[in-house]
């Protein structure tokens, strides 16, 4: 859910909340400079945070992947048309599809639709590394 700084700062205490919007940008601006080198937009990602019993800050899962964020092929880029992705977009659309009411169990996804996630995210990768 979108929330502005203030909702941040009184939910986790302005000092954390500074520490963590500083850590998001920072590693956003590298991914959209990695992106970018690889002829990608890095569109969104998410990043997940934790701290520890003395109060230190830890990043806590994936970062960057086409799991954890929405890449575009830059090259085909246009604001008005449904645009190429490597992410998991395309699972989503499946589940739609199949008009999952999404609660458990999840249903079993083919080998069409886990090949062809499977697919993108390798693009992704070997865009991303060379």
């Amino acid at each position: 859910m979108p929330i502005n700084d203030a909702q941040g700062a009184a939910a986790i205490g302005a000092a954390l909340y500074e520490k963590v919007k500083a850590t998001s940008l920072a590693l956003y601006r590298f991914g959209h400079d990695r992106a970018k080198q690889a002829g990608m937009i890095l569109a969104d990602t998410k990043f997940e945070f934790g701290t520890d019993a003395a109060g230190n800050l830890f990043l806590i899962d994936e970062v960057l992947t086409p799991d954890s964020s929405r890449y575009w092929p830059a090259d085909s880029y246009a604001p008005t048309s449904r645009r190429r992705a490597y992410d998991k977009q395309f699972v989503r659309d499946h589940l739609v599809a199949i008009k999952w009411n999404q609660s458990p169990p999840a249903p079993r996804l083919p080998a069409d639709v886990i090949a062809r996630t499977q697919e993108k995210y390798l693009a992704a990768l070997k865009n991303l590394l060379g």
